[in-house]
Parts: C-alpha cells; structure tokens; sequence
C-alpha cells in the first residue's frame, strides 16, 4: 500500500520538474528573439536603406514597413503580434516569417538530426575503445578526436566540400537530395563524435574505477560483460546531460556549415535576413535556434531522469 503513494509522488515531482523546464524553454525563447531583434533595430541602417534609388521612395517604402517609427513602438507591435505566432512578414521575401522559418528549420532539423546520429555513432563507441583499452588503435582515435577538436566547423566543411567536389562523391547544391546531406552532415558530426569520445572515455574510466566493478572483474566475470552491460550504462550520465548543449551548437556551428555547403537552412537563412536587415526574419530564426537549444536540453534532462530516477527529484526540490 505505501509503494503507490511513492509513486505517485514521484510522477508528481516529476510532471513539475517538466512544467520548470517548459517554462525555462519559453523564456530562452522569449528573451533571444527580443534580444535579436532589438539589437537588429538598434543597428544603423535598415531594410528599406539598402534600397537605393529615389529617396522618396525608400522613405515610402519605410513608411509601409513601418520602419519610420520610434524602435521601442515596433518593439511592443511585435511582441503584440508574438503573443498569437505572429511574427510578423519578412521584408525580403514577402512571406510570413513564421512560414520561412517552419519551411527553413525542418531542413535544420534533419541536418541536425542526422549530425547527432552519425556523432553518436561514431563518438560513443571510439569512446569506449578508448576508455576501457590501449595500445595503437586508441592511441590513434585520441590523436583525430584532438584533431578534429581543434579545427572549426567552417574548416572541416571546407576540406569535405574539397574532396566532395574533387572525387565527385557526394553533391554540393542543387535539389534536396539525401547524398545532398552527406557533406554538412559529416562536417557537423565530426567535431561532436570527438566530443563525445572524449567524454564517453572518462566516463567510462570512472565507472570501471568503481568498487562493485571493480570487484566483478576479480570475480572472473568477462571485461566485455562489465563494460557493456553495466559500466557503460553508469557511464551515461554524462554523455546524456551534455546533448542538450550539442543541440544548441549544432545550430551555431550549422551558420557556417549550410552557407559553405549550400544547404537551405536557418543558418543560410539568418544570414540573408542579417546581410538584408530584415529584423523580423532575424528575430524568428533566433528564436528557432533558441527552441532548438530548450529542446535539446529538455529532452536530454528527461533521458538523464529516466536513466538516474534521482535526478527529477534532486532540481525540483
């Protein structure tokens, strides 16, 4: 009879350390998408400058836009329109904003979706090569992840976008295509696999570093047991609690990788709305970057909840 009341009470610590996290995720959105725009219109020059021609007609053309009043009165327009999804029409494009981000961030999100795939495919198990062993092959695998470490996205891209074009291997622009995602997808996994390699491999050394596997292994019970069936599942902690940060990278580090590999994301698309001063295209993919970021760390503190039942408890109390 006492089991159910535990229960309960730990469904209900855990459906308000969710409704925390929630509202943490709607104020990140909140506060980077007025950041960004408030600092967009603050900034000399704007959209209808860039014009050119008659000076009448970049003074009608600010009128319509109303980009000839004070910032703070289109400031409280927006956040006005934001309270309902509107945010507004991109002066570029013509299109509400909300629609070239949705259309924009899908294409982000299978670019990102497929970087952690191939990061954790990649990192995790070099991770445990790394952290349970030595000799050459390890040897080997810290020497790339430092070197890929080292080297910024933009570069990674550069070299992959060389050998796509030289060897004909893999497609840069032209249609959506799934041998298309190959070469951003690469040169955003490649920096996270050595990431995570470095993290799986430590933490995979603390946990074989403790006394109940340690005792298993004077035991006689295989390595291989220990490794995969337990320490690696202790080991996890870590490597969970830092996807939600990777998330939030993989938009950064995607700015440069999409313009660099022509691949039709909010990257590519902020920097158009940045180059135009279109301010409220560039508040909405910031707000876009910032939702990914809220998820990423939402989701990645749900997985941690689940795999240590500590945890919920522990940040709601």
């Amino acid at each position: 009879m006492a089991r159910q009341p535990r229960i309960a009470s730990r469904r209900g610590l855990f459906v308000r350390f969710l409704l925390r996290r929630a509202v943490a995720a709607v104020a990140l959105v909140f506060v980077v998408a007025s950041g960004s725009l408030l600092l967009a219109q603050i900034a000399p020059g704007d959209y209808a400058a860039q014009l050119g021609g008659d000076p009448a007609v970049r003074a009608a053309e600010r009128a319509r836009l109303g980009l000839d009043r004070p910032a703070a009165e289109q400031y409280a327009s927006w956040l006005r329109r934001s309270l309902t999804l509107d945010l507004g029409d991109s002066f570029q494009y013509r299109r509400p904003v909300r629609t070239l981000v949705g259309e924009r961030a899908a294409n982000t999100a299978l670019l990102a979706a497929m970087a952690l795939v191939l990061a954790t495919a990649i990192g995790i198990p070099c991770g445990v090569v790394t952290g349970s062993r030595g000799g050459f092959l390890a040897s080997v695998i810290r020497t790339a992840s430092l070197v890929l470490l080292s080297v910024p996205p933009l570069i990674t891209s550069l070299v992959l976008v060389t050998i796509a074009v030289r060897t004909g291997l893999a497609p840069i622009g032209g249609r959506m295509s799934a041998s298309r995602l190959i070469v951003p997808a690469l040169a955003l996994a490649l920096p996270l696999a050595a990431t995570l390699e470095r993290l799986q491999s430590q933490a995979l050394r603390d946990a074989l570093h403790r006394p109940n596997m340690i005792a298993a292994l004077a035991r006689g019970v295989p390595k291989s047991r220990v490794i995969w069936r337990h320490a690696w599942r202790l080991s996890l902690g870590p490597i969970l609690a830092i996807y939600g940060v990777m998330i939030g990278s993989l938009f950064s580090g995607s700015f440069a990788v999409e313009i660099v590999t022509s691949w039709p994301g909010l990257g590519e698309l902020m920097r158009q709305a940045l180059m135009s001063r279109d301010t409220y295209l560039v508040a909405g993919c910031a707000a876009a970057g910032a939702l990914f970021l809220a998820a990423g760390v939402l989701i990645a503190d749900v997985l941690h909840a689940a795999i240590d039942p500590r945890i919920d408890t522990e940040r709601t109390t």
